[in-house]
This record gives structure tokens, sequence and C-alpha cells, in this order.
């Protein structure tokens, strides 16, 4: 059956989060700890799972076919070299699971020992989970980077931790290439460089299709919550745009527990915006959107990436179909490109058949593969942070059917090479999703000095 997302539980985790939050400084009276040991750790191939219950998985039709690119050597032989250490932190407990990206990361990985490793040797992936908690993820951070020694951070996926360890993997001299950036801190760290577009892009992008498909739109409401450097980041990109684009926005913050959540929407129907926007974990979008149908609202209404899940449209019902869309960061789920057809096969074949095969999953995907192909072209007897570290942040011009464009590192203070989205619309068809729009930048000020770097 596909996962059945329960806005309580949204409720009862973002209360934990606030707790633990604070405002977006100083100390955390938080007092919870990073999950003990780790989550995964890759230095064996997985068992293949082919069959049963696999929750939110895209698919082509047919049975899974095997991986069509090698991976690692691609010599089908176990990798029986020293490992090479790779670590994530994510938030796998808490207000949503965000571990995702990580856990395609580890079958990746998985199937490269399989194959060879990296030149002869095997990747060892150790994943914390930070339960959505700054201290635990600092700790987490901590225990990879300084007990772990390990080489590289690889799809981190979490709300709280890029801006708790940021500074930190720039003094420790480690290269962060996250699967999906959440907060601000994500994308201006010198040693953070995500593969998504993050949640204020994607709302921005979910805008501009808005405007496009409305040219008269004047009003528009941006609804999202108000976790430190989250909501009031994302919403004040809209504005930012909406100044630029004559479009009057309205920001709609709720509690970080979700308490005020149905107060909220109803102030912004109340409002009457030409159209809405929502940037939030999907259980709460799910929740706008079913107070919205309780009013029997008409206008447009639009979500960021996180709503494209692929439970989404049962979750969200009927009243939808045709009239929601939203702004994606990678690639259609069902996309028949060779790099997204190996990520589903390589899931099917290595990876566990309860791990999501959804947006977060296929960037942790195309994080591993970035490290790996980086790696391969490196003396397999000097691989260590001091070499890592610096290959990694030389990534230039890394092209997957994934990504729109090309992806990158680099040396500097911001890093948003993914910043070309696309539009989904709900439908009752194939996967609950079909694609209205293909690849368009984003236009947010804040790309500015990204795009004049790259001569945009």
């Amino acid at each position: 059956m596909r996962r059945r997302y329960q806005v309580l539980a949204l409720v009862v985790g973002l209360a934990m989060l606030a707790a633990a939050c604070g405002d977006s400084g100083g100390d955390t009276a938080s007092t919870t700890s990073a999950a003990e040991g780790t989550a995964t750790t890759a230095t064996t191939a997985a068992t293949t799972t082919t069959g049963g219950d696999s929750g939110s998985t895209a698919t082509t039709g047919g049975d899974a076919a095997m991986v069509q690119t090698p991976c690692g050597e691609g010599t089908g032989e176990e990798a029986t070299g020293e490992p090479i250490v790779v670590g994530a932190v994510v938030g796998a407990t808490g207000p949503a699971d965000f571990s995702s990206a990580s856990r395609s990361a580890a079958a990746y990985f998985k199937c490269v020992n399989a194959n060879g490793g990296i030149n002869g040797r095997p990747v060892e992936y150790l994943v914390k989970d930070d339960g959505w908690d700054p201290e635990a993820a600092s700790t987490a951070a901590r225990e990879l980077v300084e007990d772990k020694n390990v080489v590289a951070m690889i799809a981190s996926t979490s709300f709280v931790e890029c801006g708790v360890n940021a500074q930190y993997y720039e003094d420790q001299n480690v290269a962060v290439i996250a699967g999906v950036g959440v907060p601000r801190e994500c994308f201006f760290s010198r040693n953070i460089a995500p593969t998504n577009e993050g949640p204020r892009l994607s709302g921005i992008g979910a805008a501009q299709f808005a405007l496009e498909q409305n040219p008269d739109m004047k009003t528009l409401a941006c609804l999202a919550n108000s976790i430190p450097n989250f909501g009031g980041w994302v919403c004040e990109g809209v504005t930012a745009w909406g100044k630029a684009n004559g479009v009057e926005v309205s920001t709609y913050l709720s509690a970080p527990d979700g308490s005020d959540l149905e107060t909220v929407v109803l102030q912004a129907i109340g409002d009457d915006p030409d159209a809405a926007v929502t940037i939030d974990p999907a259980p709460a979008m799910i929740g706008y959107l079913k107070i919205a149908e309780q009013q029997q609202d008409d206008r447009p209404w639009y979500g960021a990436t996180s709503a494209y899940d692929l439970a989404f449209p049962d979750a969200v019902g009927p009243y939808w179909v045709g009239k929601y869309h939203a702004e994606i960061e990678l690639s259609p789920l069902d996309s028949t490109g060779p790099d997204n057809t190996n990520w589903i096969a390589l899931m099917d074949e290595y990876g566990n058949s309860d791990d999501p095969r959804d947006s977060f999953s296929q960037a942790g995907f195309v994080a591993a593969k970035i490290f790996v192909d980086t790696l391969k072209g490196m003396d397999p007897a000097n691989i260590t942070r001091e070499t890592v570290t610096p290959a990694l942040i030389g990534v230039q011009d890394f092209e997957t059917d994934i990504l729109c464009r090309p992806w990158y590192f680099g040396e500097a203070d911001q890093h948003n090479a993914n910043h070309t989205g696309r539009v989904v619309e709900l439908t009752d068809e194939g996967i609950g999703w079909k694609t209205v729009k293909d690849c368009f930048d984003i236009e947010d000020p804040e790309l500015d000095p990204i795009y004049a770097a790259e001569g945009s």
C-alpha cells in the first residue's frame, strides 16, 4: 500500500523541532542525542530485492531492469581493498523522514562495492540520524569527522544540520555534497553544495508558473512554516520575485507545531489572493489542500517539489486533479533518461523494498555518482580528506539527465548549481503526475551572483 500521511505526526514532530531550535541563534535547550551507531554501512553487496511493496515507487513498466551502466569498476567482483569512509547526517526521525537521499546513496555504494569498488577500494558509508535536533546534528558530525575520519559527507539531508555544522565543515576541511539542501545555510556555505534547488527556488518556480498560467495575477499567497531559516526565507524569495514582476505577495507562516494550520489557511483564503503557493514538507501541504477543499476554494494552488510524491495524489483526493501543480527540482520520476532509468533499476537491485523512490532519492543517487566518478580519477593509494576535498570542490560540468543543467561545486560562498526546474500537474493517470513544463531557470535575486559567474 502507498504511504498515508498523517498531519498529526507533523504537528507532534514540529512541536519537538520548535523546542529544539528555539530562535535562530544561541544555545539550544534540547537534550536529545543522535541515534547510536550507523544507519547504513555499505561495505558489502546488498541482497537483491525485486519483489514486494516498495511504498511510493516509480516504475517504467514491466519487471525491474538490471543496472545498465556498471557501478564502480564494473567487474562484477566484490571490492576487497581498504575502505573509503564516507558520512552523512540525515533527519530520519522527527516531523518527517528525510533519509531518502542517503538510502539511495547507500544502494549506489553497494553496487559500487559489488563491482570492484573505486579502483579496488570499497566505500564504507556511515549515516547518522540527527532527529531534527541541532545538538544531535552537531554531535553526529563530530563523530563522523573526528572519530570516523570520513573523507567527505555525501547525500546528507536535514532541516537543522547545515546551520549547525557549516562552519565546522569548513574548519575541518570537509566537502559536503548534500542530497537535499533545506535551510538557507545549505546554500550559503563554502563547503556545502546541494544537488537540489532548495525550497526557496522551488517556491519561486511555482510562482513563475502561476503567473505564466494567469498573466493577470496581481496577488499571491505564500504559505510555509516558521522553522528558523526556512519559511521566512523561502517566502521572502517569492516576495522579491513578486516585486520584480508586479505581483504583491503576502506571507502566511504557520506555527512550528502546526497547531494553527487551519487558521493560517483560512486567513490566506479570506484575503482573497489570485493564487496560493505552498512550501513545506508534504504532510503540511496535504493539510493546506484539505482545508482549502473544505472551503470549496477554487483559486489556483501550487506547491514546491516536496509535493511531488507518489502518495500525494491519493492523499489529497480527486478534488485537485488537474488543478494542482508543483515545481520539481529534478527529472520526472518516470523519465526514461539513462541515469533516471539506472536509478530505478539500482534501487530495485541494491536498495531495500521500503526505500522511497522519490525526488530526494534521485538527489542522493546524483550525489553518490558525483563522488564516485570524481574519486575514480584519483590515485587509490592517496584518497584522504586532504585530497578528496579539493577534488570535489573542483567538480565542473557534471552531466546527468536527472538535472536540467550540468552540476558543479566550485570555490564560493554560495552554491546553487541546480537552479532550473520543471512543473508537474496532478492527474489521475500513470504515476499521478504529468510534466507540463520542462526546464526553465528560476528568477531569484539571490541567484544574481551565480548567474553572473556562469555568464548567464
